[in-house]
């Protein structure tokens, strides 16, 4: 009943995305996020992963889907501060980048990437770490290459300021983004089980891309 997913094997698993003809990716600038915030975020959840170590490595891991009997509906801009119109109340974006996916001058994606912010606790200390804080697709797009579009664009972003890796913060309960972002190159490497006070039954999994052998450090 349950399927178990070896994430170092998993490229073999995904179909191939195939891109969308038409997309152009660009930069937008930040008073697009109001359009930006159109863009639904939510999806359905219809299973979770089962987060265990690979044997004795503690930043290697098994993920194993297992099926809800009752399958709902997550909304991450329906949280506190959320929302892409929320951000320029909490953060600094003036190191941030807004991409916008459109198709025939619609957009029909978005991504966010936020460029070293030390004093934050998830750049790690680290001046050499972006984070993809957001990406979006239009449900009615979705699965046909906007995604993989966007994250292309961000990691060329990443490359171009000459940042060593790019950082991914998701949960087990979005099967979707972890197969999406194991296709792009993502590697598990920390998984928080109490990382949200408010869904405790949510685990936090931080991903990241390399990008050491892409570009020189600055």
């Amino acid at each position: 009943m349950f399927k178990s997913i070896d994430f170092r094997n998993v490229h073999s698993y995904f179909p191939r995305m195939e891109r969308q003809s038409r997309i152009e990716v660009k930069e937008e600038s930040k008073s697009a996020l109001h359009e930006y915030a159109t863009i639904s975020i939510a999806f359905q959840v219809h299973s979770i992963l089962k987060v265990t170590a690979r044997g004795n490595h503690t930043d290697e891991f098994v993920l194993t889907e297992e099926p809800l009997a009752v399958p709902y509906l997550k909304d991450y801009d329906s949280l506190s501060g959320e929302k892409p119109t929320q951000w320029e109340k909490r953060f600094d974006l003036s190191r941030w980048v807004l991409l916008g996916a459109r198709a025939h001058g619609r957009l029909i994606g978005g991504a966010a990437i936020a460029f070293s912010i030390p004093d934050q606790e998830i750049f790690e200390g680290r001046e050499d770490l972006a984070i993809l804080w957001d990406i979006r697709v239009s449900p009615e797009v979705r699965g046909q290459g906007v995604g993989a579009a966007l994250f292309g664009a961000a990691e060329a972003k990443a490359r171009a300021r000459g940042f060593r890796a790019l950082k991914v913060e998701t949960q087990n309960i979005n099967v979707g983004a972890c197969r999406f972002y194991e296709q792009q190159g993502c590697v598990l490497r920390f998984v928080n089980r109490r990382a949200y006070a408010e869904q405790p039954h949510e685990v936090q999994l931080l991903w990241y891309k390399d990008l050491s052998n892409d570009v020189p450090y600055v």
